[in-house]
């Protein structure tokens, strides 16, 4: 890993696909400097699933040998210090991932569905009021608020908190006027923790409620620093990737009108633009990171015990390796796998309900506006200036005429 061979990582990069088919070039693993920080990147499906699944690989921090060098303040440090079950393992993963599983139960979603269509329908009718032939943002005005409500009220934010709770999560999904900041990140999580404590003592139907109840039945088993942490993952996680997974399949689908006709036309389900979507333009482009607890060798890479390895899950998706034709956006492949929620102990919670939420606005948007337009090349739209995330930040579209 000498610094000549190290390709820095851009987060406010123009073409992230591009990037990603050089790191696939060089290697399956590929020493990287991001954010200022030194690992190797797991740059194709193989690889990347190795690394997610090896039992000397993990997430814990300790683990990492020059954890002291990170930045503060950067994406990866936020990613890599949290205290919630994101960066567990074993037994303390376990005790803090199984209170949260009922919540993203299918008889859960089941019974959210009826909601989330009406959350969308009111979106839908939203955008049907404003003027047909003038430029919306759908990043702002649809994909953001759908997930955003739906992670609300799973959770339990009460009404009063959410207009201040919106505003500061607006600049974490990058819509909107504020930036995201440290100080910003500091203030929500004030208020989130603040919205925690108020809701000790008004139990409901809703996430906050059933980690009190898990927190005092089990003598503490929930500690409160795990409670508040797992709360803020929920509602951070819960809709900024979903944000990203619906842009990115409007943006798309836009530009391809013939895959876009097979969804209309009842050929093709809208779950397999969902899915498509998820492989071929992962709302997550890099997600830090797994530590080799000891030297170990993966695809004919030695590992020394400490390094960190950040996964590529944009770069995995468009692996030729594992698909044919991968760089190419088509719903009717035979059902493929991707890693865009993981894989192993730490995939996704939130998946069904990504999936879910996704298909329902898909069809809902498509449906209502029939006539809708691009207003820009894809090429054009200013990505998300982020490690993480792998979107747009505006996604302006003509609607025309809603149909009747």
């Amino acid at each position: 890993m000498t610094d000549d061979s190290r390709f820095i990582l851009d987060p406010a990069t123009a073409d992230l696909h591009g990037d990603n088919e050089r790191l696939r070039e060089a290697g399956p693993l590929v020493p990287v400097t991001a954010e200022g920080v030194r690992a190797w990147a797991a740059t194709d499906y193989a690889t990347l699933m190795a690394v997610l699944t090896h039992p000397d690989m993990s997430r814990e921090l300790h683990h990492w040998a020059d954890r002291h060098t990170l930045p503060p303040g950067t994406a990866i440090d936020r990613i890599v210090t949290d205290t919630s079950m994101l960066n567990a393992e074993g037994e303390r993963h376990r005790r803090l991932r199984m209170p949260l599983t009922a919540a993203f139960s299918q008889r859960r979603l089941n019974g959210l569905r009826p909601r989330i269509e009406e959350l969308t329908a009111r979106l839908i009718d939203r955008l049907a009021s404003l003027p047909a032939d003038a430029p919306v943002d759908l990043r702002l005005e649809f994909a953001y608020p759908l997930p955003r409500e739906v992670i609300s009220e799973l959770i339990g934010i009460p009404a009063a908190h959410q207009d201040d709770l919106h505003r500061l999560s607006d600049a974490i999904a990058q819509v909107g006027g504020l930036e995201d900041s440290p100080a910003l990140r500091r203030e929500l999580r004030e208020l989130l923790d603040r919205i925690i404590e108020e809701r000790r003592g008004t139990p409901g139907e809703d996430l906050i409620t059933d980690l009190f109840e898990l927190h005092e039945k089990d003598g503490g088993r929930l500690s409160e620093d795990e409670l508040f942490a797992t709360i803020e993952l929920l509602f951070i996680a819960g809709h900024v990737t979903t944000v990203n997974l619906i842009t990115n399949a409007i943006r798309v689908l836009l530009s391809e009108p013939d895959q876009l006709e097979l969804l209309r036309s009842g050929r093709c389900p809208y779950s397999a633009a969902v899915e498509e979507t998820l492989r071929w333009d992962s709302p997550i482009a890099y997600f830090p990171m797994r530590y080799a607890v000891r030297d170990v060798e993966i695809d004919g890479v030695r590992l020394r015990g400490g390094e960190p390895v950040l996964a590529c899950f944009a770069s995995a998706g468009r692996d030729p390796g594992q698909y044919e034709r991968a760089e190419v956006f088509d719903i009717t492949r035979p059902q493929v796998t991707h890693l865009a929620f993981g894989h192993g102990p730490h995939f996704c919670l939130g998946a069904p309900l990504a999936r879910l939420e996704g298909e329902i606005a898909l069809k809902a948007l498509f449906t209502a506006f029939p006539a809708m337009k691009p207003v820009a090349l894809p090429e054009e739209l200013p990505p998300l200036d982020t490690l993480l995330g792998n979107s747009v930040r505006t996604m302006p579209v003509i609607l025309g005429p809603r149909a009747r």
